[in-house]
């Protein structure tokens, strides 16, 4: 087998350009956790990388052809490759519990929701990087204020100092994307779980940017505010005007109030 076809329902965009695959391998450090899953490998010009760091490798392809191609390409990666799709795959018996870093080139049609499940798990992911489109990259990255700012900004930043290292053409994948790509990284905060309800701070930031055009006392009507609740200042703001600081301290609040959300 010289070559993997790309599969578009698969969200294929094979990366090519080996000093873009070093630079986001690179991204892994000496100090990252000696375990590292890489997701989407596909021909492995990233993964050729990977291998040549003092770390313990894991890639996850739900592409049986790439499965294929990496057996015999690598043999380094015997029994390391998993053959399933990651976004149903119980992370913790992996690395038998360990902590583990993320990376790779992540098919642009799941790429948020490779984030919010290692956000899920972000007890066993202290480290994350890869390629995503460009848009993508930049929202996740993104501070109060702008129309890029939302939901996958204010979750990710809760838990994870987000860092935009460089952006990569067209012209340096095959097939060539119609967008931009853009490589992050993620690194865990020292405190990790919040000081609120979690599961009330999620319904809150997701029910707020819903409607993100009003401000949060209409977007959160939801939530059965009181009437003292409501006169708060916070209430006449926008969800792209609130720091990840202050959608806590909203958290905060509704939750010492005693309201509900009854959607």
């Amino acid at each position: 087998m010289n070559k993997v076809a790309p599969k578009k329902h698969l969200g294929q965009h094979f990366l090519t350009d080996l000093d873009v695959a070093k630079n986001i391998a690179d991204t892994i450090t000496p100090n990252s956790p000696k375990n590292v899953l890489e997701i989407g490998p596909g021909m492995g010009v990233l993964t050729q990388f990977l291998l040549l760091q003092n770390k313990q490798v894991k890639v996850v392809e739900i592409d049986k052809e790439s499965v294929v191609y990496l057996e015999q390409h690598f043999p380094a990666l015997h029994h390391q490759i998993i053959p399933k799709d990651f976004l149903k795959l119980d992370l913790h018996p992996l690395f038998s519990g360990e902590p583990f870093a993320i990376i790779g080139n992540f098919p642009y049609n799941i790429s948020t929701q490779i984030v919010f499940k290692a956000i899920e798990n972000r007890h066993l992911v202290p480290e994350f990087s890869g390629m995503f489109q460009k848009e993508v990259a930049e929202r996740i990255c993104e501070k109060k204020g702008s129309k890029a700012y939302g939901i996958l900004s204010v979750l990710t930043q809760a838990f994870y100092h987000c860092e935009y290292l460089f952006t990569v053409g067209e012209q340096c994948f095959n097939p060539p994307p119609k967008v931009k790509s853009g490589v992050i990284k993620l690194t865990r905060k020292e405190k990790y779980t919040l000081d609120v309800d979690e599961k009330l701070f999620f319904q809150v930031v997701k029910t707020s940017f819903n409607q993100r055009r009003k401000t949060l006392r209409n977007s959160l009507k939801s939530f059965q505010l009181n009437d003292i609740l409501k006169e708060d200042s916070i209430f006449d703001l926008r969800p792209e005007q609130l720091s990840v600081e202050q959608f806590l301290e909203l958290t905060h609040k509704i939750a010492n109030n005693g309201v509900q959300n009854q959607s």
